[in-house]
C-alpha cells in the first residue's frame, strides 16, 4: 500500500523539508518586551482589578501574590522544558514529545481554541475601549466594531511585515505603558502617604477568607496570561536554551512586582474601600484622575496602547503555535507555511485571526437570538471569552506541568532534579488546579455555568479527532518536536 493510500488526510502530513522561520532574528530584551507587551498589564489591571476586589475584598493585594506564585511555579516548567527541547510549538511540544502524538494533537487542539477564545476578547476590547475614550471626551457614538476592524487590520499588516518590526512595536507600546503605570502609582502613593498602612496584606481582611481569596484568584492567573510567549518565539530567538527561560523569570517577576505596586495603589487610592472600588468601571483611571485630571488622559492611552500592544504580542506569539502544529503534520500543512521573503507564518495569522472573528460574530448572534441583544457591550464579550479562552489554555497549563518529570526522567534521567522535575511540577498543578475549580465549580451565573461543559465538549472532539489521525498517521508521533530552534 503506498504512503498516500495509508494516510488518507495526506494535507496532514508534514513536508519532507520544513518551513522555516527567520531564525536569530530577536534578542533577550526583544522576547521580553514581547512577553510582558502580552500580559499588556494596564490592558488586564484595568478590566480585572474591580471584579478581583469584588471577591477578595481591600486584601486584593494577597490575591496577587499567590497568583505570582503559582505562574512562577509554571515558569519553571516552562524554563526547564526550553532548556532542554526549545520548540516553537511550546507546550504542544513538550507534552506531545513525552506522551506521544495523541496527546500533541489533543494538546494542539485545545491551546489553539483556547488562545483563539482568548484571542477573541482583545479583538473586541481594543475597539471597544477606543470608543470609550472618544466617548467620555469628545461625546461621539462610533460603534466599537469599526474601530476593532480597523486595528485589528492594522496589528495584522504589522505582523506581516515580520518579527522584529511588530515586537518592536509592541515593545515600544509596552514601555509606554508601564510608565504611566509606575508614575501614576508612585503619585497615588505619595499624595496618600499620611495614609498608607498594610491593611491589603491582612489575611482577616479578605472577603469570606480563604473563599474571597480562591474566587479572586482566577482573576489574578488571567492578569499574567501571554506569560509564555516567548517560548513560541524560541527559532526567532538566538541562543533560545538561554534567552527564553531568562524571559520567562523576567517577565514574571516584573510584572509581578508591577501588579502588587497597581493594586496596593489603587485601594489605598479608594481608602481601603473595597466597595467603592468595585463601583468603578476602571478603577485605575479614577485613580489617575484624583491625582491630576489630566493623568486619565494620559492612563486612557496607555490602555489603549497596552490593548494593542497585547493584539500584536498575543497573535505574534500564539498563532506560531498552530503553525507549528501544521508543518509537523498535527494540524492541516497549509497552516504552517511562512511567506517566502519575510518569513512571517502568513497563514497561521490569518486563520488564528479569522477564526476569533467567526466566534465574535456567533456570540453577537447567540445574545441577539437568546434575547440579550442589549447586552451586546465589549465589556461583556471580554468578561466572557476571556473566561471560557482561559479554562482551556490552564488545562494546557496542567498537562504540561504533568509531562515535565516524565519527559526528564524519559529523554534527559542524568539530569533529572526531584526539586525541579518533579516537586515544582507537581505544585504547579496544585496551584492549577485551584482556578480550574472555582471556573468550573456549580452555581456560576449565566452564561458562565455552561462554560465547563463547552469545554469538556472541546476536550472530547480534540481526543477524538486525534486518536483519527494518530491512526490514519502512525508516523505523526515520531514529527512532533522533530523541528528544533536552534537546529
Amino acid at each position: 500500500m503506498s504512503e498516500a493510500a495509508s494516510v488518507p488526510f495526506s494535507e496532514t502530513k508534514a513536508p519532507e523539508s520544513p518551513e522555516r522561520l527567520n531564525r536569530g532574528s530577536l534578542r533577550l530584551i526583544d522576547i521580553s518586551a514581547s512577553t510582558m507587551a502580552n500580559i499588556g498589564p494596564a490592558y488586564s489591571f484595568f478590566f480585572s482589578a474591580g471584579l478581583i476586589v469584588t471577591t477578595a475584598g481591600r486584601a486584593a493585594p494577597l490575591t496577587i501574590i499567590a497568583a505570582i506564585v503559582a505562574v512562577a511555579l509554571l515558569g519553571n516548567t516552562l524554563a526547564q522544558f526550553s532548556r532542554a527541547h526549545p520548540s516553537t510549538g511550546g507546550f504542544i511540544t513538550f507534552v506531545g514529545k513525552t506522551f506521544g502524538g495523541t496527546s500533541a494533537v489533543t494538546t494542539a487542539l485545545l491551546a489553539g481554541i483556547g488562545y483563539i477564545i482568548a484571542i477573541a476578547s482583545v479583538l473586541v476590547i481594543s475597539g471597544g475601549f477606543l470608543s470609550t475614550i472618544l466617548n467620555y471626551y469628545f461625546g461621539w457614538n462610533v460603534p466599537w466594531v469599526i474601530f476593532s476592524v480597523l486595528l485589528t487590520g492594522g496589528a495584522m499588516v504589522m505582523m506581516f511585515r515580520g518579527v522584529a518590526v511588530s515586537t518592536k512595536l509592541a515593545g515600544f507600546f509596552f514601555g509606554f505603558e508601564l510608565l504611566v503605570l509606575v508614575v501614576v502609582s508612585i503619585a497615588t502613593l505619595i499624595k496618600n502617604g499620611g495614609s498608607l498602612n498594610g491593611t491589603p496584606f491582612q489575611p482577616h481582611y479578605l472577603s469570606n477568607g480563604f473563599s474571597g481569596l480562591a474566587d479572586g484568584f482566577p482573576l489574578a492567573i488571567y492578569l499574567f496570561i501571554g506569560w509564555e510567549n516567548s517560548a513560541a518565539l524560541a527559532e526567532e530567538t538566538s541562543n533560545p536554551r538561554r534567552n527564553v527561560p531568562r524571559a520567562v523569570y523576567l517577565s514574571v517577576a516584573l510584572m509581578g512586582f508591577t501588579y502588587l505596586l497597581l493594586t496596593y495603589s489603587t485601594v489605598s487610592a479608594f481608602h481601603y474601600s473595597g466597595t467603592a472600588l468595585a463601583a468603578a468601571p476602571i478603577p485605575f483611571i479614577n485613580v489617575a484622575h484624583g491625582v491630576v485630571a489630566w493623568l486619565a488622559f494620559i492612563a486612557y492611552l496607555a490602555g489603549l496602547t497596552s490593548t494593542i500592544g497585547v493584539l500584536i504580542a498575543a497573535v505574534n506569539s500564539q498563532c506560531r503555535l498552530i503553525f507549528n502544529a501544521g508543518r509537523e503534520g498535527l494540524l492541516p500543512r497549509w497552516i504552517g507555511k511562512v511567506h517566502p521573503v519575510r518569513l512571517t507564518p502568513v497563514n497561521a495569522i490569518i486563520t488564528f485571526v479569522g477564526i476569533a472573528t467567526v466566534i465574535i460574530f456567533g456570540w453577537a448572534l447567540g445574545h441577539w437570538f437568546g434575547g440579550h441583544g442589549n447586552s451586546l457591550n465589549a465589556l461583556n464579550f471580554y468578561g466572557e471569552s476571556a473566561t471560557m479562552g482561559t479554562i482551556l489554555i490552564l488545562v494546557v497549563y496542567f498537562l504540561a506541568n504533568l509531562a515535565l518529570p516524565f519527559y526528564y526522567r524519559k529523554y534527559r534521567p542524568a539530569e533529572f532534579n526531584v526539586i525541579k522535575h518533579l516537586v515544582l511540577p507537581v505544585l504547579g498543578m496544585i496551584a492549577i488546579g485551584v482556578p480550574v475549580y472555582y471556573l468550573c465549580k456549580p452555581g456560576q451565573p449565566d452564561p458562565y455555568n455552561w462554560f465547563p461543559y463547552l469545554a469538556l465538549g472541546i476536550a472530547v472532539v480534540a481526543v477524538g479527532y486525534a486518536l483519527v489521525l494518530t491512526r490514519r498517521d502512525p508516523g505523526l508521533g515520531d514529527r512532533v518536536g522533530s523541528i528544533v530552534a536552534d537546529e
